[in-house]
């Protein structure tokens, strides 16, 4: 941090931020002053010293109250910020009152949290109950950023051909198929290529998912249109429209498997190598992890280690441990079962 940047950091007052949002959501320094049990006089006095520490004018100020300038916008902006951090701050610190003992911020895809992270969390939380994680659902390129930036400690992800600089190791596979209402014309295959599904009405996911992605660019190889009726955010709202006969599409075989009970539906295995796919758990570096965090890829690791069905024979899964794990832990993910996975996009 430059000295200047000290400078203007021991400047800023965090109860003035305070009385300054108080007076922008209010419209009045008297109303703000009643709100936050102060004098109206000292909110004046710390609005004027905000104003002289920032070097700028923050409020018009006028018979009917205030209004805020252009800085003023901007400082409310970054106030909200900072206040909304601190609460939260305190929040977290007061859980460890609690009997809380640690705290891990996982950012995960859709996929992993519907196919795999259920059991495996749940498990977790039942040996470490004093431990609490915070999960967010995230496109896969949102979580790889996340994490790079430190506002995950892991992630769980399609990554790619490349996770970006961060260590990674494999947590599980899957497969995406064609899923058809039973009376489609198609129900009677038991697997096909994309080029025929292009033929067809379909039902995808939102832009930036992966599928939605991977179908556009092999549309785009196929040098055919992609007929995308309708876009939805959620697997089972997409296997609903299925089954209600507003197109077809695409899901991981797992999480079609957990779907059992939505509609009258058949699933079709998908042939194109770009089908098979690989979730990874990334992190900056897993050795320097806090410990509730590496227990939990310890404990990762172990669940996919140990369910056969969740990864190939070729991989190889070892829990990292301490410092060891900046070896352990590969920074490209391992090959995939099939040559055109690495196209996969990182969303």
């Amino acid at each position: 941090m430059k000295s200047s940047d000290r400078s203007f950091v021991r400047r800023i007052d965090l109860m003035s931020l305070q009385l300054f949002v108080a007076v922008c959501e209010l419209g009045s320094i008297g109303r703000a002053a009643e709100r936050e049990f102060i004098a109206a006089s000292a909110v004046s006095k710390r609005l004027s010293d905000l104003e002289a520490a920032t070097g700028t004018t923050l409020l018009y100020r006028h018979s009917r109250g205030v209004r805020l300038t252009p800085a003023g916008e901007s400082l409310l902006h970054h106030a909200r910020t900072v206040l909304f951090g601190l609460e939260k701050m305190q929040s977290e610190l007061d859980e460890y009152t609690d009997g809380v003992r640690g705290h891990v911020r996982v950012h995960a895809n859709i996929s992993a949290i519907v196919e795999f992270l259920p059991e495996d969390l749940g498990d977790f939380i039942r040996r470490h109950d004093g431990i609490k994680i915070d999960l967010e659902e995230h496109l896969s390129a949102d979580v790889l950023h996340a994490v790079a930036e430190g506002a995950a400690d892991i992630g769980i992800c399609y990554a790619g051909g490349s996770a970006g600089g961060l260590q990674s190791l494999p947590y599980g596979h899957d497969r995406l198929m064609l899923i058809v209402p039973a009376s489609h014309a198609l129900a009677s295959r038991t697997d096909i290529d994309f080029h025929d599904v292009l033929e067809h009405d379909i039902i995808g996911l939102h832009a930036g998912s992966s599928i939605s992605l991977a179908m556009q660019q092999a549309a785009v190889r196929a040098g055919r249109p992609l007929k995308l009726r309708i876009q939805v955010t959620g697997l089972d709202a997409m296997c609903r429209m299925i089954d209600n006969g507003m197109g077809i599409g695409l899901l991981p075989d797992r999480a079609f498997a957990l779907m059992q009970g939505v509609g009258q539906l058949h699933a079709i295995r998908l042939n194109d190598a770009w089908a098979a796919r690989e979730l990874r758990m990334v992190a900056r570096d897993f050795g320097t992890l806090p410990t509730p965090a590496r227990m939990l890829v310890d404990h990762l690791s172990a669940a996919a280690r140990h369910d056969h069905d969740r990864l190939p024979a070729s991989d190889t899964v070892t829990p990292p441990a301490g410092k060891a794990a900046a070896s352990q832990a590969s920074r490209q993910p391992a090959p995939s079962p099939s040559a055109g996975a690495a196209l996969l996009p990182q969303a």
